[in-house]
């Protein structure tokens, strides 16, 4: 017969023993699996699967296409052709361009009175003489003019007064709204502001001066410049050794031209022309 503490314990399960064996031995194989991981303890490193970089394929930067030059360079002569190609905007020196039979009026923008001042084109109105109809002028306004012709080319000679009455501020506002009526009325034309010609100061009037010229010149490029017009400087093929006008080019007042200088005039432009 049992005895009464054998009684009083509650026997084990026997599968419990089981049970506890099976713990056991997971516990030591997890224990050397994290050992054989590495030399120093640390369980392997799970490769991570490589992924090929794609290769990037640079974007093609468009090569900019070069802006032509301001200065009209010099080129083969254009012909007579070119010249017939031309209207001609300025003062008195651009009409004496028509009175002495090198281009015929109908190729002169002018007023009716022979010349036009930089500071005025604004109240201007010019004797327009259609191609169609040369034999009857109309009276019309800078703006109206250029909507009318619409020419190819135009060149400005303007600024031989306004160097003497204007500073720079108001020089180039002026031939800069100048540029801008004509382009708003006719897009297409191609603009060429020629430079002022050099004086002979002994005749001019006072503040018409070869310093005042340069600087005049100067602010005609920047305004070309800022407004996409080229510069045409035929003013470099008729100075003298000392800078000013040829004398013989203006016996009588300085700075309206002879014919001779006309002819220089005409082929400097035939041989820079607007390309």
């Amino acid at each position: 017969m049992a005895s009464p503490s054998s009684r009083g314990r509650r026997r084990r399960p026997p599968y419990l023993t089981a049970v506890l064996c099976l713990v056991t031995c997971a516990v030591f194989i997890g224990v050397v699996y994290l050992l054989a991981g590495d030399r120093s303890g640390h369980p392997a490193a799970v490769p991570t699967p490589t992924v090929p970089a794609a290769t990037d394929v640079p974007t093609p930067v468009p090569t900019p296409t070069p802006s032509p030059p301001t200065v009209l360079e010099q080129t083969e002569d254009a012909g007579q052709e070119y010249i017939d190609s031309l209207y001609f905007l300025g003062d008195s020196i651009t009409y004496q361009l028509a009175s002495n039979h090198f281009v015929p009026f109908t190729q002169v923008w002018v007023p009716k009175i022979g010349t036009l001042s930089l500071f005025s084109w604004a109240i201007s109105d010019i004797n327009y003489y259609p191609k169609d109809d040369p034999d009857n002028p109309r009276e019309m306004s800078i703006a109206d003019t250029a909507a009318a012709c619409k020419p190819e080319y135009l060149v400005i000679t303007l600024g031989i007064n306004g160097v003497a009455l204007l500073d720079e501020a108001e020089f180039k506002d002026y031939y800069r709204s100048l540029i801008e009526t004509i382009l708003e009325n006719s897009p297409d034309t191609k603009i060429i502001c020629q430079s002022i010609f050099p004086v002979v100061e002994r005749l001019t009037p006072e503040g018409i001066t070869n310093a005042n010229v340069e600087k005049g010149n100067q602010w005609i490029l920047d305004v070309a410049k800022e407004t996409g017009t080229r510069y045409l400087n035929t003013h470099e093929v008729l100075t003298d050794s000392t800078g000013g006008l040829i004398p013989d080019y203006s016996p009588w007042d300085g700075y309206h031209v002879t014919t001779d200088a006309y002819e220089v005039i005409l082929q400097y432009i035939r041989t820079h022309a607007y390309r």
